[in-house]
């Protein structure tokens, strides 16, 4: 039976599988290789897909939230992550380098404008390039929304989401001395660029069955073991990021700009027991965007995954394709 009653799994939800026409290497400068793959319908309308993390890469079931006879989708690993390489390296790896890929992808792939689509730290990405690049920006679907602020790495990494999940928490912060244990992200950053190869493997592990543990609805807290080179490019990439804080200006930039994507229309799709990125992020992005729809899911977690997330991500995929006109993609 369901774990909730009436929700389908979301595999109901989803397309069949789709497999690519067109996977490519994309030398995007600074030693960087970065995976690009095309899917769907070369004629249709175009849509990015960006994935969290940083460092999460892109998954076949990424494909399926989009009728492929509908659409172009173009998927692509992010630096140092995924099939992207070198893996796990974070020189020359910031949110302004990854701006500046997807705009490269765009411009290699002919495209004049596109949806985003992206999740968490997707949902992060989509929002400072849609901010950098407006004019190349037909639409924004996002979920689970991060704005990369330090209410946010403090919920997580600080100790709240560690009241809902106790047992969990101690796990994550048994591995830190004592004197560390004010700042678990500088913590476990000394501990993932050891240059110890099992150091920076047992912490890379940690660090995923943290979040994982708190990903689903559905959890029963056990996080599992991610294989080691995910877990040690998942845990670096994104310790990277959290450590210089999104490589941002300053602490609410997403939302001192949000004026720079106010002619943008998108939906937010957010669940309400969202342990990762609570709800009020996504309810202050929706305050102050005025072409953003929220949709709040009233039984869901974090993840893609999460069946009332994939139904309405779906059904909103399926809203912009048969207004493809009106939306100029």
């Amino acid at each position: 039976m369901d774990k909730f009653s009436g929700q389908k799994r979301a595999a109901a939800y989803l397309f069949p599988p789709t497999d690519p026409y067109d996977q490519r290497m994309l030398d995007v400068g600074d030693g960087h290789h970065v995976y690009v793959e095309q899917c769907g319908n070369p004629k249709g309308a175009p849509v990015v897909v960006l994935h969290g993390g940083p460092g999460g890469g892109c998954s076949p079931a990424m494909r399926r939230y989009f009728n492929p006879e509908d659409w172009r989708i173009i998927l692509f690993d992010q630096r140092g992550c995924g099939r992207s390489r070198p893996h796990a390296a974070i020189h020359a790896n910031t949110t302004w380098h990854l701006v500046g890929d997807i705009e490269r992808i765009r411009t290699s792939l002919g495209i004049d404008r596109w949806a985003v689509f992206g999740g968490s730290w997707g949902a992060t990405l989509a929002l400072i390039y849609a901010e950098t690049h407006p004019q190349s920006v037909a639409y924004l679907a996002l979920r689970g929304v991060f704005l990369s602020t330090e209410r946010e790495l403090q919920w997580f990494y600080g100790g709240g989401a560690g009241q809902f999940w106790p047992e969990q928490w101690a796990k994550f912060t048994s591995l830190v001395p004592d004197a560390e244990q004010d700042d678990l992200i500088a913590a476990y950053h000394r501990r993932l660029f050891s240059g110890d190869l099992m150091v920076e493997t047992r912490f890379a592990r940690a660090w995923a069955s943290w979040e994982n543990a708190l990903a689903s609805m559905e959890s029963d807290g056990a996080g599992g073991e991610s294989p080691a080179d995910y877990a040690r490019a998942f845990a670096r990439l994104e310790n990277h990021y959290f450590m210089n804080r999104g490589f941002l200006e300053e602490d609410g930039q997403i939302l001192r700009d949000l004026d720079r994507i106010a002619h943008i229309p998108g939906t937010i799709v957010q669940g309400r027991y969202d342990m990762i990125c609570p709800p009020m992020s996504a309810t202050l992005l929706a305050q102050g965007w005025k072409s953003g729809r929220l949709q709040m899911i009233k039984t869901a977690g974090h993840a893609l995954s999460e069946p009332g997330i994939s139904q309405e991500l779906i059904r909103v995929m399926k809203a912009v394709v048969q207004q493809r006109r009106t939306y100029d993609l």
